[in-house]
């Protein structure tokens, strides 16, 4: 019985010791630069802020296209409108509204 105490409280004395000792870390290296022509500016968003009445508007281009509006009344909740096909016929969508969306990409124009 005396052993196995004097073992148990030599495991318990070793755990101890080895959580008081700080790991020995090493710096992460800096990342390798991103490759050239990866990063186009062209393919960000570009987001106008405006006010019309008491609403707050944000409107999102790309390409120069407006594609998107987010409306954000001064109280309530903010809703989008999306122009889904480029068509100018614009849909509406809360931002409560969890449906599926299925991806759409611009894959090419002519």
């Amino acid at each position: 019985m005396r052993r196995l105490i004097a073992v148990l409280l030599s495991a318990m004395a070793l755990s101890v010791a080895a959580q008081t000792r700080p790991p020995k870390l090493e710096p992460i290296p800096e990342p390798p630069p991103a490759p050239a022509g990866t990063f186009n500016e062209s393919m960000e968003p570009q987001v106008t802020i405006t006010r019309r009445g008491e609403d707050k508007v944000e409107e999102f281009r790309l390409g120069g296209k407006l594609y998107m509006l987010r409306v954000t009344p001064p109280h309530g909740v903010s809703y989008y409108l999306i122009d889904n096909q480029g068509d100018g016929k614009w849909s509406r969508q809360d931002s409560r509204d969890s449906g599926l969306r299925v991806p759409m990409w611009v894959l090419g124009t002519f």
